[in-house]
């Protein structure tokens, strides 16, 4: 089954979302403006560089999705002097590419439980901040972290990398803590949500 990807009520499919972590890790890509289907061209110049996509791909379909790209102001191509364009992401498109990453973002969970907890505390300022703290909020529930208080948050498999990806995302690095405790106090309720009672 496809996945799709969803933002501002538009749906992207994978081959999309290939091509925006290209832009991501290649940059703006130039090529020659004289062709009437410099689509089908960057689409092209884009398949030279295989090692960035999963699956082998035909230009039709890749131009098709840049053209979705541009129409959607995802993308931007702008004209250089020595009839040449430059493609690359718009200030939309780098914040659907984070908002994917944000949807994939998930925590492995070891084998065996290490009778740590991840407890994760945050102030955010209210005024400023609200959509990244209920982004933060939203998120660490998805991932399966257990709501201690209102912005206390506790997990027990290691996540500081996760934690500080979704900080740095939502820029709300110097609100946010994470402290790893050796025990929380009558913690048998909390190990019963994680299925830990066997610990």
């Amino acid at each position: 089954m496809k996945k799709l990807y969803q933002s501002g009520g538009q749906r992207y499919g994978e081959t999309t979302r290939e091509i925006l972590d290209y832009l991501v890790l290649a940059g703006a890509i130039t090529i020659a403006a004289t062709s009437p289907y410099f689509l089908v061209s960057l689409a092209r110049a884009i398949l030279k560089n295989k090692k960035y996509f999963k699956k082998k791909l035909e230009d039709y379909k890749i131009a098709r999705a840049l053209n979705r790209l541009k129409k959607n102001r995802l993308i931007i191509l702008r004209e250089l002097e020595n009839d040449r364009l430059v493609v690359e992401l718009t200030e939309k498109g780098k914040r659907l590419v984070r908002e994917i990453k944000v949807d994939e973002l998930s925590i492995e969970k070891p084998g065996t439980w290490d009778k740590k907890w991840r407890v994760v505390i945050f102030d955010i300022p209210d005024e400023t901040k609200r959509r990244a703290r209920d982004a933060l909020r939203d998120k660490l529930k998805n991932l399966g972290f257990y709501q201690l208080q209102k912005s206390v948050w506790a997990f027990p498999y290691p996540c500081e990398k996760e934690v500080q990806f979704l900080c740095e995302l939502f820029e709300i690095t110097p609100f946010v803590n994470l402290i790893v405790a050796e025990s929380i106090y009558n913690d048998v309720w909390l190990r019963k949500h994680f299925q830990l009672l066997s610990f």
